[in-house]
């Protein structure tokens, strides 16, 4: 292919790999994985540290050294929880989804390997990505953190609160059959087609950024609700974690994998029902 990153030129088509960078492709594989696997690797001592409890929403600011942080740092006891909760977070999407965008990645790698700016085009990619799934989870916490004020001055319904993990799972398991998600699992299963509809000429940088923010949004769109059902398994539990990643990377790489998002959404429906009647038989 020929190419040009002048402004004015219309899209913007990757230079040729050059002969040398075949060695570079062989490298690039595995270190993303190492860094998946990093990922998984942290959030398991963390989660078996001291600071464990962290994962899981607790009261950070009556004891240990975050309530000490909170104390001594104007503002710390709403700026530390967010710095923490923010690193828990992007370490968990880091595990869970860098694997499932690993033909996204890999395509881009290829495609802008005979160029100088190669390496920082990539990273701005991996940005963008992380930026959409980081506004869905300072979504997800502001709605954790309204659910948790609900429960505080609802009694009733905090000697009810399985119904909220009820409502997360069923969610999870009603929006396996949406329209929505199969549009946005389709985005998501062409990386090639979506590269070349959404990268723009004229400012490479600021457009490998937007296009890893585009397609982060689509994958928002079609794994939103599965990653919910965190909030029902509690989000320290790094086997429902694996469990969910495997789920998501198989729909959105593996050529059958959209023949599992109905057998998926049955299983979490039915786990809805069972978490129900097992609340109303303990409540009763």
């Amino acid at each position: 292919m020929c190419s040009t990153d002048k402004p004015g030129r219309g899209r913007w088509l990757p230079y040729p790999a050059p002969p040398g960078s075949r060695p570079h492709r062989r490298v690039f594989l595995p270190v993303l994985l190492a860094l998946a696997a990093l990922s998984w690797a942290t959030l398991w001592a963390w989660a078996r540290s001291p600071y464990g409890r962290y994962l899981e929403h607790d009261d950070w600011t009556t004891t240990g050294s975050a309530a000490f942080l909170c104390r001594t740092i104007p503002g710390g006891e709403v700026l530390v929880p967010i710095v923490l909760y923010a690193a828990a977070w992007v370490l968990m999407i880091a595990a869970m989804m860098l694997p499932t965008i690993l033909p996204l990645l890999a395509l881009f790698d290829r495609l802008t390997a005979g160029r100088r700016d190669h390496g920082r085009l990539l990273i701005l990619l991996g940005v963008g990505y992380m930026a959409a799934w980081a506004a869905f989870g300072a979504l997800s916490q502001g709605l954790h953190a309204g659910l948790l004020s609900l429960l505080a001055s609802t009694p009733a319904l905090a000697w009810n609160g399985w119904l909220i993990g009820v409502a997360c799972v069923a969610l999870a398991g009603a929006f396996q059959f949406s329209p929505l998600k199969y549009r946005c699992l389709d985005k998501c299963r062409a990386p090639l087609g979506f590269i070349m509809r959404h990268w723009r000429g004229g400012s490479p940088a600021r457009h490998a950024f937007v296009l890893g923010a585009h397609h982060g949004l689509y994958c928002v769109g079609c794994c939103w609700a599965l990653m919910l059902v965190m909030f029902a398994v509690g989000m320290g539990s790094l086997g429902w974690m694996l469990v969910l990643a495997t789920a998501m990377a198989i729909e959105k790489n593996l050529p059958w994998g959209r023949r599992i998002s109905a057998p998926l959404g049955v299983a979490l429906m039915g786990w809805a029902v069972a978490m129900a009647a097992n609340g109303i038989a303990n409540g009763v």
